[in-house]
């Protein structure tokens, strides 16, 4: 099915769950099935192909490795895997038993970094599969216990990623120095995040329904959606510093510049729950739909203009696309 600016792409049945995707070295989409434990590869224009995991291994975030293979975590087997473009599958234990690795990404030291949801744990893996844990500082008092550290993005010399349950974002040195900063809304349930070309931080935040930015300098600064109730989950970056962002509560892909202007894509398939977002190697944005498809969002230009349905002050434009 298409809009004018989206096309979607049918890659597995609708209970097969496509989660992450990311462009891999070959130039291929590489995206997780996370209820058919596989993983996928799609070619626009030709038929997608997949490779068969381990059974309830539920492969969740995907990324593009240092090596010239995809590397990415299973959440329900507490590992850490390697594809190659030949579809050659390794997997790594982390010390840690039942941790829950979740994000994943290439680092600026040549390893990939990953969260672990269950151990509250940032570990770091070479490419020859030594793993190393760095637990995390504990949640201030009358926070839960538990942070549950959920995405993280490489940013020139550290890694940044959320705490979903402490409501915060943390950055971690390469030499494993970790620092906390605490998020103005409360209970917002931070998820996504990626940086930006003028090292700015991006952030969804789930249960506020906002897109979060941290400059370089620490200011924090939060952008209410027009929908509160829309849940955003993923987000990447383009070359010109606009974030890119899925709403899964909305149906809807939505982008954001540094100055705060919103365009919002509606997806044609109703509820078919949009979660991780790339660009692709057209220049496009891709996001992957869990009900079956990928989805490709062409940019569109935006106009900043009067009218902002998020009824804010001056700073917040929003156009729908």
């Amino acid at each position: 099915m298409t809009t004018p600016d989206v096309e979607e792409y049918p890659v597995s049945g609708r209970d097969s769950g496509p989660y992450a995707l990311t462009t891999g070295p070959d130039g291929a989409l590489w995206f997780t099935l996370v209820h058919s434990a596989r993983i996928g590869r799609l070619v626009p224009g030709q038929e997608p192909t997949s490779h068969q995991l381990a059974p309830d291994s539920s492969p969740t975030v995907i990324c593009n490795g240092p090596d010239g293979a995809l590397w990415f975590t299973t959440y329900r087997a507490h590992r850490i895997g390697r594809i190659t473009t030949a579809g050659q599958v390794t997997e790594f234990a982390p010390p840690t038993p039942e941790c829950g690795p979740f994000g994943i990404a290439a680092g600026p030291d040549g390893a990939l970094w990953f969260t672990e949801t269950a151990a509250d744990r940032i570990g770091r893996i070479t490419t020859d599969g030594t793993v190393t844990e760095y637990p995390l500082p504990r949640p201030r008092t009358g926070a839960s216990p538990s942070a549950f550290p959920s995405a993280i993005a490489a940013a020139g010399d550290a890694m940044w990623f959320t705490m979903n349950r402490a409501n915060a974002i943390g950055r971690i040195g390469m030499d494993g120095r970790i620092t906390v900063q605490e998020l103005p809304t409360e209970a917002a349930a931070p998820v996504g995040i990626a940086v930006g070309p003028d090292g700015s931080v991006w952030f969804t935040e789930i249960a506020a329904g906002q897109i979060g930015r941290r400059t370089p300098d620490g200011r924090i600064t939060e952008y209410p959606l027009p929908d509160r109730t829309a849940r955003p989950h993923a987000v990447t970056t383009d070359a010109d510093g606009t974030a890119w962002f899925t709403e899964w509560g909305a149906n809807r892909v939505g982008s954001i510049t540094p100055d705060g202007t919103i365009t919002l894509h509606d997806l044609p398939t109703p509820a078919s729950e949009p979660h991780g977002i790339t660009v692709g190697p057209d220049g496009a944005l891709w996001t992957a739909l869990e009900t079956g498809a990928l989805a490709r969002i062409e940019p569109t230009t935006t106009t900043v203009g009067a009218g902002c349905p998020c009824n804010r002050a001056s700073g917040c434009h929003v156009q729908r696309a």
